[in-house]
């Protein structure tokens, strides 16, 4: 991969004519967008199939969390918009994930969410979920790549561990990424671009980074140059 194929530039905005102007201004200088629920939910199937008609790669990022043929059924659907990415919760547990897994035609490569990245260690703990952040990550890890999944999606803190869990049979897909000196918003567990790399990241999640800086085109090929910095042959 090149270094701005390891970018997902999220689209988290209010509707399509944001979105397609966000696609226009720097889509073909990343490897895919995001298409989260606010998106989605404004917009639909019918701007997910814009974005496949243009040649862009979609990662459609919905977590879904259901019983295991509420999820299977809709893993179906996304992949009817010819999407390449797609976010199940490994909350959901071994079956759903296994359903989901079932689902999945090839070319869609499903994403285990483990621990959300606005999350910190307080917030676990109000939540009652026993051990870390990390420990929890890497049991969810695991219990995705047992059912199947093709990725997984974790904070750049927890990547190395993963990494070593999965033995590399999984791709890492890291948000909450900010370069330095950049402000962290709701985000609890972030990192730079140069940081999540070196921790074994495959595909870094850029949102309020690139779209809410002065220069969006700069700032972009600022973390391209930053990725190419580090990424070396990987």
């Amino acid at each position: 991969m090149t270094p701005s194929d390891r970018i997902i530039l999220a689209l988290d905005v209010a509707g399509e004519a944001a979105a397609l102007a966000w696609v226009e201004r720097v889509g073909r200088r990343v490897g895919l967008v995001k298409v989260g629920l606010e998106l989605f939910v404004a917009a639909g199937p019918a701007l997910v199939r814009k974005l496949r008609q243009r040649g862009i790669g979609v990662f459609l990022d919905l977590k879904l969390h259901d019983i295991p043929n509420t999820v299977a059924g809709a893993v179906r659907a996304a992949a009817r918009c010819d999407v390449q990415m797609l976010t199940v919760h490994a909350a959901g547990g071994a079956a759903m994930l296994a359903a989901a897994a079932a689902a999945a035609p090839p070319g869609l490569t499903l994403l285990g969410v483990t621990v959300l990245t606005s999350l910190d260690a307080a917030a676990l703990q109000e939540l009652n979920l026993p051990s870390t952040a990390a420990e929890r990550v890497v049991a969810w890890a695991r219990l995705c790549q047992r059912q199947g999944l093709g990725g997984i999606v974790c904070s750049a803190q927890e990547a190395a561990v993963v990494r070593q869990a999965s033995g590399g049979g999984v791709k890492l897909i890291v948000p909450g990424i900010r370069p330095a000196g950049s402000t962290t918003g709701d985000q609890a567990r972030v990192a730079t671009p140069a940081d999540a790399i070196r921790a074994g990241a495959d595909y870094l999640v850029l949102g309020r980074a690139v779209t809410a800086a002065a220069d969006p085109e700069a700032a972009l090929e600022a973390v391209t140059q930053e990725i190419a910095s580090v990424a070396g042959g990987r």
